[in-house]
């Protein structure tokens, strides 16, 4: 009998994997509210901080913020630092401190932007506390990012694939949100209050999904034998750490990622560079690209062409890796297939972005934009996912947490980078 307990024990219970699914599925959306939420109302901001004045005759900005190029590297540089920091510290640190906790503020971080819509501010103020507010924001979110990538790369690689087409989700969630604003026939406030509202029912569905997790004996499973790895581990580390500082215990984390790094340094690449060709186009240079068509069109053109298209073909591009995987983990194909969308960064340039100083337009028709933007989107959810889903098969499954942590430092590492670039490639337009 005993026999028979310690075989059957050894394997998952009877799935109800589809439950655990729904679960990571609301997780991945919930990573990413903050970064979609705040890229998609950057209509909002510009409107309140790029006030304008009439001079001789033609309308000219007071003061121009560039609030696209600085929210997206204020959003980055954090994710990077604390990425970082999470793959050194999360064994010191208790997973529900950081995710639960990362929550928490995420959630009171909305709150607040969402009171603020409805506060007088002066625009260097209100610039400023928008920029620490996406700073800390995206900090929170960094770490619960880092955390749940560990997480989910304990249980079978169809979840990762499923946790990152709930992230691919968010974008889309945020993008409906801003369309509602700005169809309903409420004033600039109100819609703006609305809008950021969605985001804390959303970071608070979140968190319930967090705590629930547990009680659900699939996902038990795997994190009870991932957890009782790691107490066995941790007595044995003891008995012959006991004399040694902290500092000795920290190198030797350090010299255990390295071989780590080393086995899938292959997908790290792939992540790095997928997210620098997005993040150097995106949002900063395809938020300023202009519809040929004036009217109530103009409005809802960006929403609709930008955001929209991108955050729907992601999430399809992230979703279709969970039907089938294409090329294989060991092809060296698949890193040939990420180097080559560098192609979209010119392709965007040359679309009908206003206003630009050296580049001709040579694709001015919304239709051009968005068939660029479909091909762009896709690609960078597919290769994207593929990459975060092989990485933790190409470790042993003891090393599968900290393989899905440092993955998320190189994810971070690639949007600053992409990040640091758009400023560049902006002014060359």
């Amino acid at each position: 009998m005993t026999c028979l307990f310690l075989i059957f024990s050894y394997f998952p219970p009877v799935p109800r994997g589809w439950l655990v699914g729904i679960t990571f599925f609301i997780l991945g959306l919930g990573t990413l509210l903050p970064w979609n939420f705040f890229m998609t109302a950057s209509m909002y901001f510009n409107r309140r901080l790029n006030k304008t004045e009439w001079s001789n005759g033609t309308v000219v900005v007071q003061k121009e913020y560039y609030f696209n190029n600085w929210m997206t590297l204020l959003s980055q540089l954090p994710l990077l630092v604390c990425t970082l920091l999470n793959s050194f510290f999360y064994q010191r640190i208790s997973e529900m401190v950081r995710i639960a906790g990362s929550l928490v503020f995420i959630l009171v971080l909305f709150i607040l932007t969402a009171i603020l819509v409805k506060v007088t501010m002066e625009e260097d103020c209100f610039f400023s506390v928008t920029m620490a507010t996406i700073w800390f924001i995206n900090s929170f979110g960094a770490v619960l990012q880092g955390s749940l990538f560990g997480l989910v790369g304990l249980l079978p690689q169809r979840y990762s694939a499923v946790f990152m087409s709930g992230q691919g989700l968010a974008g889309t969630f945020a993008a409906l949100a801003m369309l509602v604003s700005i169809a309903s026939d409420t004033d600039l406030e109100t819609a703006a209050l609305g809008y950021f509202i969605t985001p804390c029912v959303g970071t608070l569905l979140t968190l319930i999904s967090y705590l629930l997790l547990p009680r659900l004996e699939f996902a038990r499973f795997y994190l009870d034998k991932s957890r009782s790895y790691e107490v066995e581990t941790t007595d044995e580390l003891l008995k012959g750490e006991a004399a040694e500082s902290s500092w000795t215990k920290y190198f030797h984390h350090i010299f255990y990622l390295v071989p780590v790094s080393l086995q899938i340094w292959v997908m790290a690449f792939c992540v790095v560079f997928v997210f620098t060709v997005t993040l150097a186009v995106f949002p900063a240079i395809t938020v300023d690209v202009k519809t040929i068509y004036p009217g109530k069109w103009e409005s809802y053109f960006i929403s609709v062409c930008c955001f929209l298209i991108f955050n729907v073909c992601d999430w399809i591009g992230r979703t279709v890796t969970t039907l089938f995987q294409w090329p294989p983990k060991e092809s060296r194909l698949f890193p040939v297939l990420v180097v080559s969308r560098v192609v979209f960064v010119p392709l965007l340039m040359l679309c009908n972005v206003q206003s630009r100083s050296y580049l001709p337009v040579l694709f001015s028709h919304d239709a051009a934009f968005a068939f660029i933007m479909i091909l762009f989107s896709l690609s960078s959810g597919y290769c994207v996912c593929l990459s975060m889903s092989y990485a933790p098969q190409l470790v042993a499954s003891k090393d599968a947490e900290t393989a899905g942590a440092l993955m998320t430092f190189f994810l971070g590492l690639g949007l600053s980078i992409g990040a640091g670039f758009s400023f560049l490639l902006r002014l060359l337009v």
